[in-house]
C-alpha cells in the first residue's frame, strides 16, 4: 500500500512552487533532502555507489575522496534547489536505503560543466567529469528538445541490501512528480549502467543518444573505462514532463 501527502503553494515574491511530498510504501518512504541529510547521504554513496556504478567497478582509486571539497559544494548547491530525493527504511531507525540527488538546470550550465572538468586532476573521477561533459555536449538536449532548462538526474543509488525490489524506479517517478510540480518540462539521466538504463525506459524515458566506453581515452591513447559487461555505453535518456 503507497501513501501520497503533497502539500503546493506559491511563495510570496517567488513564482516558482515548492513541492513537499512524503511517499510510504513497504516501510520504505521516499521524501525531498535536506541539507541535514547531507553528511549521512555522503556516507552512503561511498558504500553503495562510487564503486558500484559501472565506472568505478574495479578500480583502485579513491574515487570518493577525489575532488571532494568540489563536489561536496555541488552536492549541496543541488539540495538547496529542493529537488534531491531520499528514501529511508522505516523499519530500521529510518536508515538511508536510496537516493536521488538532481537539479534544474540550463543552457549555460554546459560551459560551466566544461570548465570544471578541464580544471579537475587527471585522477579517474576527473575523467569520468570530462567524460560526462564531452557526453553532455554531444547530445545538447536543450538544443535538440527546445527548451531553456530541464531537470537532470546526476546520481541515482539504492542500497545493495534492498536492490531488485523496485526502490529505483519508485525514486524515478518519484522524481518525475517533483519535476511536473516545479513546472519543468523535461528530464534527463544519462545512465552508465545498463540496468539504470533498462529501469528508466521502463518508466517511459527514451535513449536518445549514447557513448561507446570504449571510445573515450586519455592522452596516451588507452581507454579509460572498462567496466564489465553488459556496462558497454553511456546512454542519455529522456522524458518529457
Amino acid at each position: 500500500m503507497q501513501q501520497f501527502v503533497a502539500n503546493t503553494h506559491s511563495q510570496i515574491g517567488n513564482p516558482s512552487l515548492r513541492f513537499e511530498a512524503i511517499k510510504t510504501k513497504d516501510g520504505i518512504t521516499i521524501r525531498i533532502m535536506n541539507k541535514m541529510d547531507y553528511p549521512k547521504v555522503k556516507l552512503f554513496m561511498r558504500d553503495n555507489f562510487y564503486y558500484d556504478e559501472p565506472m568505478g567497478m574495479g578500480v583502485h582509486e579513491p574515487l570518493h575522496l577525489q575532488n571532494e571539497a568540489e563536489e561536496d559544494g555541488n552536492h549541496l548547491h543541488m539540495i538547496g534547489q529542493e529537488l534531491c530525493l531520499v528514501a529511508t527504511d522505516d523499519t530500521n531507525k529510518g536508515r538511508i536505503v536510496g537516493i536521488v540527488l538532481a537539479e534544474r538546470q540550463v543552457p549555460g550550465n554546459m560551459e560551466d560543466h566544461r570548465i570544471y572538468a578541464e580544471s579537475s586532476e587527471h585522477h579517474l573521477w576527473g575523467q569520468n567529469l570530462r567524460f560526462l561533459s564531452k557526453v553532455e555536449r554531444d547530445a545538447n538536449l536543450f538544443k535538440r528538445f527546445g527548451v531553456s532548462e530541464l531537470l537532470y538526474s546526476y546520481i541515482t543509488a539504492v542500497d545493495a541490501k534492498v536492490r531488485g525490489k523496485g526502490l529505483g524506479s519508485r525514486l524515478a517517478a518519484s522524481l518525475m512528480d517533483l519535476g511536473r510540480s516545479q513546472g519543468l518540462p523535461l528530464m534527463a539521466a544519462y545512465c552508465t549502467s545498463y540496468y539504470s538504463a533498462r529501469q528508466k525506459a521502463a518508466l517511459g524515458m527514451v535513449c536518445v543518444h549514447s557513448y561507446p566506453f570504449v571510445d573515450f581515452k586519455d592522452k596516451q591513447g588507452h581507454v579509460v573505462f572498462n567496466p564489465p559487461p553488459p556496462h558497454t555505453h553511456v546512454q542519455v535518456m529522456v522524458i518529457r514532463l
